[in-house]
């Protein structure tokens, strides 16, 4: 009784998985005499997409102004130098990537500040200036957590 294999070529090694091994590939047959990259593009395993978990959350902004911030303006909580693209948040880990695609399209920020410890459902995001942060203003927006 014959079983269903799947069969992978990569790099001039062929390797065999019983199709019980739960590798899935590409509707398209591997045509022989195509080039290793093309064969590998038509045989690579495919993987479902996962959508970034959401949370709404208050945005906000602030500067590094000194009646903004603590005794040192420019080094954020993570001690690490405040730029662009830098968020302050207290309910997520330091390092942890995010998009607010609503106000900034596919723009990516990451976590390496903190705020006062009663704005538990808040996300800062840093600017040059304390004008572009009032300027920028309150908005009840959805943040994407992609890490």
């Amino acid at each position: 009784m014959a079983k269903n294999l799947v069969l992978i070529f990569i790099t001039g090694a062929l390797a065999v998985y019983p199709s019980s091994a739960g590798i899935t590939m590409a509707d398209e047959p591997i045509v022989l005499g195509t080039s290793l990259e093309a064969t590998l593009l038509q045989s690579t395993p495919r993987v479902a997409a996962r959508k970034a978990p959401t949370v709404t959350v208050w945005v906000t902004a602030y500067s590094s102004t000194p009646e903004e911030t603590d005794d040192t303006p420019f080094i954020t909580a993570k001690g690490t130098f405040v730029r662009d693209g830098i968020i302050a948040a207290n309910f997520l880990p330091f390092g942890t990537k995010v998009q607010i695609p609503s106000l900034f399209g596919d723009k990516i920020f990451v976590v390496e500040d903190r705020m006062h410890r009663r704005k538990t459902n808040n996300v800062d995001v840093w600017m040059p200036t304390k004008a572009d942060a009032l300027r920028f203003g309150a908005h009840r927006a959805e943040i994407a957590v992609l890490n």
